[in-house]
């Protein structure tokens, strides 16, 4: 391991953590040669309702998946955070811990990236980190802008870097786009085929589904 290698962040709810996740993880960590991808399961988000899982339950869950990869760590500090999480916040602590000079890298999907301008202070996670957006086939590039609000546009034109690797020479402050295996997958079709009494198999980890099935966890979600 190269103790000075990049970190990779992906936050996310986990409700439940599924292979869309797991293989994204995996593919950046190795195409941007990460120290590591640590998952950090939201406390109470606030873009979105309450989860249906439990912290403990949503916690346990990227623990059974992610075990066994040496590339992959958790981090439980959202879930003992008092209030909304906001990423801000967890960069902020993480390079306090890190240090100034660690890379570090935020793992988003190309959808999340393009609400990043709703994102509390979302200037600041730029003076924190750089920006990984995972970009899937069917997605093309060049129509982004299109999408995008106006100073987020200007952002991504200003800190786009040709090279992904390029994340090992700044601690923060760049955006990458890195492709990766388009799988299909949603946590809400999981949770729906759950309580609709349909089998969820090979949408997530066998161990992931014994525990949703053990736990009887989703069955009233609607």
């Amino acid at each position: 391991m190269n103790s000075s290698a990049p970190i990779g962040i992906l936050g996310g709810t986990f409700d439940p953590i599924h292979f869309g996740h797991l293989r994204l993880a995996q593919e950046i960590g190795q195409a941007l040669k990460l120290e590591e991808v640590r998952f950090i399961p939201s406390g109470t988000p606030p873009h979105r309702g309450s989860p249906a899982g439990s912290a403990a339950d949503r916690l346990a869950m990227v623990r059974i998946a992610t075990g066994g990869n040496p590339l992959f760590t958790v981090d439980d500090r959202e879930l003992r955070r008092a209030g909304p999480g906001y990423m801000v916040d967890t960069l902020a602590e993480l390079r306090r811990e890190f240090g100034a000079t660690r890379p570090m890298c935020l793992l988003l999907g190309a959808d999340a990236f393009l609400d990043l301008a709703t994102w509390s202070r979302w200037h600041e996670l730029f003076t924190l980190a750089h920006i990984v957006v995972a970009h899937r086939p069917g997605f093309p590039i060049d129509t982004w802008h299109t999408h995008m609000p106006q100073p987020l546009a200007k952002e991504y034109s200003a800190r786009l870097m040709q090279q992904p690797l390029a994340v090992h020479l700044a601690p923060c402050g760049g955006v990458a786009v890195t492709p990766v295996t388009a799988l299909d997958i949603s946590a809400t079709r999981i949770r729906d085929a759950v309580h609709g009494g349909k089998s969820p198999r090979y949408l997530l980890p066998d161990s992931v589904l014994d525990y949703i099935q053990s736990n009887k966890l989703y069955s009233g979600v609607q």
